[in-house]
């Protein structure tokens, strides 16, 4: 057993699970991983995610250390987010997890349909 912020677990995988669970966080480290971007920016490219959730999501990774903040000192203020060192590590996991999905569904062709597109 790992206790790791005040919470137990049986292996580190499980930290990191917990590190990316939540509706958006997958896609926010997916967008970033193509370079830093604006919150407008994020914005428009997961039109259904609100801008509150959006925040949180943002908060939760930059505390957990995946992403970084940087507040331009201009005005009106300009806040870009980008993959920290520890985001940039965990780039490639999520490359590996959109093409392990890919080959899952596709072992399904008859419960699967796309709107847009295969990779987050």
């Amino acid at each position: 057993m790992i206790t790791f912020r005040d919470k137990t677990y049986r292996c580190t995988s499980e930290i990191i699970l917990s590190l990316v669970s939540g509706k958006w966080k997958i896609s926010i480290l997916n967008e970033l991983a193509n370079g830093p971007v604006r919150f407008n920016q994020l914005q428009r490219l997961l039109p259904e995610a609100t801008q509150r959730m959006l925040t949180m999501q943002l908060r939760m990774l930059e505390n957990d250390g995946l992403i970084i903040r940087k507040v331009y000192p201009v005005s009106p203020p300009k806040v870009e987010y980008g993959l920290s060192e520890l985001g940039e590590q965990f780039a490639p996991m999520l490359t590996m997890l959109c093409d392990f999905g890919t080959t899952y569904i596709e072992s399904y062709p008859d419960e699967v349909s796309y709107t847009s597109q295969k990779h987050a």
